[in-house]
């Protein structure tokens, strides 16, 4: 099998040796240069010479013309050095090198890049006049970032070797653990989930459903909302199936505020999953600023508790939705699942599993 690289530009390169690369036709810089071609792809291949240098080679249908006044240039004023290779480059200056992508390798070294093609152009240090070259950006190869740590090895996760991640790992998961598993001493009565359906996904979008319960499982309120604004919700119907026919006869939220008011200045906590988009809905039924903090201070966010448990038990779990969450701790939804009153009993129960001693009784 043939050895490929994947170089910076995000190129994947195949080995290939000189003589295949003629026989397909590709072409070399050297090649370009002397076609007055320039290049409007990556290379396609490379070929290892017998120095141990880099010649990439590119396709014949990926170039063009390149500008006419670099076409010639007196023998004089040009400057050229021939690599061990036999390729021949010339010289140029700091800031035409820059714009064209060309830097030094200790400049490289500095980006965490590795070299990978041989110098495309140099120029003279002006101390002493010694060569000083350069390599094209785009053909070098990404080195492997290492721990911030230790610094000792190549990065696993959290920008972390695999030694410290997991030495880190334990200890968040200490950590975690014994936040969750406290006696918080909470009043299942006073402790309230919700959740709610709306007309769309944004700040102007309405509410058409609104589901609260208790933590003995007790439902406060579930009823369906009419929308004061909005006729017709194709998008979010197709997800919580609620149909603008189903709300028609139902109380605007107007009418359920008083109520809504009434429940929520019962509760110690109020917990949703994903609790930002119901609360930016919700405090539009307080009136002052005051209310609508003194409510956002009741408010936990089961989701945000299940990313933080992901995090540190089961990192292989790259997904955090109330489904996800379910799954994990192997709970079944109780009715249809993105229905308000499924969704609220879902977030009860991961709850329950995040906090097993959340409650007094």
């Amino acid at each position: 099998m043939k050895d490929t690289v994947r170089l910076r530009s995000g190129a994947l390169v195949t080995q290939i040796n000189s003589r295949e690369a003629q026989t397909k036709g590709l072409l070399d810089r050297s090649m370009l240069k002397t076609l007055h071609l320039d290049a409007t792809g990556g290379p396609i291949a490379y070929s290892q010479l017998n120095d141990g240098s880099i010649k990439l080679w590119f396709a014949p249908e990926q170039v063009t013309g390149a500008e006419p006044d670099t076409w010639y240039q007196p023998d004089s004023r040009t400057e050229t050095v021939r690599l061990p290779s036999g390729s021949v480059i010339e010289k140029t200056t700091i800031r035409k090198a820059a714009a064209l992508g060309y830097y030094t390798e200790e400049r490289l070294k500095s980006m965490h890049l590795q070299l990978f093609e041989e110098p495309v152009a140099f120029t003279r240090r002006s101390s002493d006049k010694s060569l000083l070259y350069f390599y094209d950006r785009q053909t070098t190869v990404r080195m492997p970032l290492m721990c911030v740590q230790c610094g000792k090895d190549v990065r696993f996760r959290r920008k972390l070797c695999k030694a410290c991640y997991e030495k880190d790992l334990a200890a968040r998961r200490a950590e975690g653990d014994a936040y969750r598993n406290r006696e918080y001493g909470m009043d299942r009565a006073r402790v309230l989930f919700f959740d709610l359906e709306l007309t769309g996904f944004y700040d102007h979008d309405e509410i058409i459903s609104v589901s609260i319960y208790n933590a003995f499982g007790q439902k406060l309120m579930d009823t369906l909302v009419k929308p004061v604004h909005t006729r017709k919700w194709k998008r979010t119907e197709k997800i919580h199936g609620i149909t603008p026919d189903m709300v028609a006869d139902s109380p605007t939220l107007e009418q359920l505020a008083p109520e809504i008011k009434r429940i929520f200045a019962g509760a110690d906590n109020i917990i949703a999953y994903g609790v930002s988009t119901d609360y930016s809905h919700i405090r539009y039924i307080y009136a002052t600023e005051e209310e609508r903090q003194a409510l956002k201070a009741k408010v936990r966010d089961c989701a945000q508790e299940f990313v933080r448990y992901i995090q540190e038990h089961r990192p292989d779990v790259v997904h955090a939705s109330l489904a996800d969450a379910m799954a994990c701790f192997g709970i079944e939804w109780d009715g249809v699942a993105h229905t308000s009153i499924a969704d609220t009993i879902g977030c009860l129960k991961v709850w329950d599993k995040l906090f097993p001693n959340y409650y007094v009784n």
